[in-house]
């Protein structure tokens, strides 16, 4: 169930990439496709049973990988940091127009 909860989030947002008009809520569709995307690779690679992988002398454990701790953190920079770009564009793009809809950008800016 909560596989489908996060797969239906990744889904919602493409859609409203491709849906919407305005150029705000186009970033933050993709933010949260984004955000299900990551969700979903979280999901995938938690498994019960296994710890932290801290040494442990008493009993031997199966530890986690962390290479996907490593790997989520990145994309989460990433992620952001795009986000971060793509609101300075948006900016600079309604400082030149009146408007943030994609449509009346393109009419206002094809030769």
């Amino acid at each position: 169930m909560l596989e489908a909860c996060i797969l239906a989030t990744v889904l919602i947002g493409f859609i409203g990439i491709i849906v919407k008009q305005n150029l705000l809520m186009k970033i933050i569709a993709m933010d949260v496709m984004s955000t299900g995307a990551i969700a979903y690779y979280v999901f995938i690679s938690s498994r019960d049973g296994l710890s932290s992988p801290i040494f442990n002398q008493e009993t031997p454990l199966q530890y986690a990988d962390p290479v996907p701790q490593a790997v989520i953190l990145t994309a989460i920079v990433i992620g952001f940091s795009i986000q971060a770009l793509m609101l300075v564009s948006a900016m600079k793009l309604a400082h030149h127009n009146p408007t943030l809809e994609t449509n009346e950008i393109e009419d206002h800016n094809t030769p």
